[in-house]
Parts: structure tokens; C-alpha cells; sequence
């Protein structure tokens, strides 16, 4: 296995990194919900190819809530940046079904403009865009009761000119494209990493199952299929954040047991990575949970926030940190 480095100690304001995305002048824009430490504004950051960190905007909170929980991200043909804002993952009961999806416009570092795509949202999390759509995991349907009592989660499907959705986090949301059930009944925790492979498919990671979904389309963009493609227990024990590098391989934040899984484009499931619980400083993957490919390298964020018993993180320490590994 490859032993990762350290990439970036983050600055004091960031506790919590999370997803990233690429923009049209290569620079790697962070998003940081904050969660470890809500004192701190959910923000943007910019990284370029010098490794100069700063904040590129604080992300525009909830009229209600006051805060902003920035997760997924990604860029859409115009150059807007398109972002799930999870208020609900800290579980606070005023900020349930708060998640939006926001659509927000810059002119250098200024807020032109902020456009909400959807709103009242359960658990908004990872985002990727394709073909005049944006494609959103939601891992909880807390209102959808499934026969077996076990969790239901789904991918949600928007145009990228929407506004004002109103969810429901039911069954009845007409922008839902398919739906998906959590076995496992030790980490009830569903869809998360989402990623488009070559030939246009979606590749979508149940989380607590460790599995990760193809999903097909018809020529109307319908679903034509949804079933698992890789799964290996033994080499992949959750799906967080996911990317595919240019020959269709797949890598997969694994967040419970602090590892990066390598994917073949067959479906074989390979361990490129992994460490025990570590604070980061050491290059260490900190609670990977999201990667990204960049410059040849694959850049990690280390969430570094959960501590229960399904993970082997078992605090979160500052400072905040990125690994890289060398491809």
C-alpha cells in the first residue's frame, strides 16, 4: 500500500473540510462545513498550484438558521458553483430539513448573485453535474419507511436553472431519480459519494454497505437500471466522497477505517491506502472524506469529526489537514 503525506495544514478557520471540485483556472476550491466547531462560518476556500490557501467567500446562510453547512460542490458550465448546504448533519432539531442546494454567482471573490435551487432538504451531501442537470446524494429519507425498517436514501435530480424546489424528503419529490436501501444494520447510513464513469453512467456509494451502485439510463435520461457494481467488504467498508481518473479507475474515500480504495474499471476492489487513528500532521488520512485528482496527485480532505464505534477516529484535533498521494 501507499503511505500518503501531508498536502496542507488548513487555516484556523476551517475545523471541518469536506468536498472539492476544480475551477476553470485550476485552482482547488474546498468546501468547509465546519461542523467540529459551528462557532466557525461554513466557507469556500482556494488553493492554487503554490499551495496559497485562502478564503474565497463564506457561503450564505439560512434566513432561518444562520448558519451555512457547505458539503458537495461543483461547477457548472457557466462558472457558477453549486453547493449542498447539509444543515441537518449535526442533528440539531432546529436545523432538521434546513438543506438547500444553492447556486451561487461570483465576480472575483464577490457574491453577484445566490440562487436557491432547493430547500427543506433532510441530508443534501455529495454533487456532481452533467448535461444541463445536477445530481445530489441524500444519505437519510427518515420520512420514507421501508417494510424491512431498514433506511432508505436516494439521489435527487435538479435542472441546473431551477429554484425554490420545495422537498419533501418523501417519496412524493417528483425530482427524485431513484432510491436506494441501507442493509447493513450496524451503520444505517445511506448514499454519498456520487461520480459519472466514461460511458456516462452514475456511480452512486451506499455508505453504511460498503457498496457502490451503477446506475443506467434510457435514451429519455430515465433510469434504466440500479444495482451494485463493486463491493468487497474486506477492502471497503464505507463509500464517502468518490472520483474516477481518466482510465476509469475509481477512488473512494474510505471513511470508517481511515483508507483510500482504488477501484478497477472490471469492478475489482483494491486497498491503496490506509493508516490507524491519527491527528493529520503526520500526512496520515484523518477520517478521509472526500478525494479529488489534482496535478497528478489525489488530494484528500480529512473530516475528522465522527467518533463512535463503527470508526477508528476517536477525536478531532486541530489544525485541519489535506493529504496527498502520489499516482
Amino acid at each position: 500500500m501507499i503511505k500518503s503525506k501531508l498536502f496542507a495544514v488548513l487555516p484556523d478557520y476551517v475545523a471541518t473540510p469536506d468536498g472539492m471540485a476544480i475551477d476553470s483556472e485550476g485552482n482547488l476550491i474546498l468546501a468547509c462545513p465546519n461542523y467540529a466547531d459551528q462557532t466557525l462560518k461554513g466557507c469556500i476556500l482556494k488553493i492554487d498550484k503554490d499551495k496559497n490557501i485562502t478564503k474565497w467567500f463564506d457561503v450564505p446562510v439560512h434566513e432561518q438558521t444562520g448558519l451555512a453547512s457547505p458539503m458537495g460542490i461543483a461547477f457548472g458550465p457557466d462558472g457558477d458553483l453549486y453547493i449542498c448546504d447539509n444543515q441537518g448533519w449535526p442533528g440539531r432539531p432546529e436545523l432538521i430539513r434546513k438543506g438547500r442546494i444553492l447556486r451561487v454567482r461570483l465576480d472575483g471573490n464577490n457574491i453577484v448573485k445566490t440562487t436557491v435551487v432547493a430547500k427543506n432538504m433532510e441530508h443534501p451531501n455529495g454533487m456532481r453535474i452533467r448535461d444541463g442537470y445536477v445530481y445530489v446524494t441524500q444519505s437519510t429519507l427518515e420520512l420514507v419507511k421501508h417494510p424491512s425498517g431498514k433506511l432508505v436514501s436516494c439521489v435527487y435530480r435538479f435542472k441546473l436553472d431551477d429554484e425554490n424546489i420545495d422537498i419533501t424528503n418523501t417519496l412524493d419529490d417528483k425530482n427524485i431519480l431513484t432510491t436506494f436501501v441501507t442493509e447493513n444494520p450496524d451503520d444505517q447510513y445511506g448514499v454519498d459519494g456520487i461520480e459519472f464513469d466514461r460511458e456516462g453512467n452514475l456511480l452512486v456509494g451506499n455508505f453504511g454497505d460498503g457498496a457502490v451502485y451503477k446506475v443506467t439510463f434510457n435514451e429519455d435520461m430515465s433510469v434504466k437500471s440500479n444495482e451494485i457494481w463493486a463491493q468487497n467488504k474486506e477492502n471497503l467498508e464505507s463509500t464517502d466522497g468518490m472520483i474516477m481518473d481518466d482510465e476509469g479507475n475509481l477512488y473512494i474515500a474510505d471513511f470508517c477505517v481511515n483508507a483510500i480504495v482504488k477501484i478497477l474499471p472490471d469492478g475489482t476492489v483494491t486497498k491503496l491506502a490506509q493508516n490507524g487513528d491519527t491527528d493529520g500532521l503526520d500526512g496520515g488520512l484523518d477520517q478521509p472524506g472526500e478525494p479529488i485528482i489534482w496535478n497528478g496527485k489525489l488530494i484528500v480532505s480529512c473530516f475528522d469529526c465522527v467518533t463512535n464505534d463503527i470508526v477508528v477516529n476517536t477525536a478531532h484535533e486541530a489544525p485541519a489537514t489535506l493529504a496527498e498521494i502520489e499516482l
